[in-house]
């Protein structure tokens, strides 16, 4: 069975959505993972901090380089990810239309590399 990433899109600086639509979100992705679970789809998942809390582990010129911050500048963002089983990527399109309902933003999909 092939894996792939659905991983979720986010907008820093959109408004967040009110407490009781968040409560919502949360309930509706708990019930998406307990779905993924029982049908045997479920490898991983998580959310992100902020992109401000990341930090760009890079060489340049031989030396090892860390910066605060975000490899991009962009405005969007990964805020969380699923790593999931599927026999195919329809398969994998179709937890993907699941978790956008559920979490309310936008979900990539991308295969995952096998082990070489």
């Amino acid at each position: 069975m092939n894996q792939y990433m659905l991983s979720v899109h986010s907008v820093a600086g959109a408004p967040r959505p009110d407490a009781a639509t968040m409560q919502k979100m949360y309930a509706d992705v708990a019930a998406l993972n307990q779905k993924l679970k029982e049908d045997g789809a479920w490898v991983f998942a998580c959310g992100l901090h902020l992109p401000s809390s990341a930090t760009v582990v890079a060489m340049k010129e031989g030396d090892v380089l860390l910066t605060d911050g975000p490899f991009s500048e962009a405005k969007e963002h990964i805020g969380g990810f699923w790593i999931i089983k599927a026999p195919d990527l329809d398969a994998a399109i179709g937890w993907a239309t699941k978790a956008t309902v559920a979490c309310g933003a936008p979900v990539e999909v991308r295969p995952v590399q096998e082990p070489a």
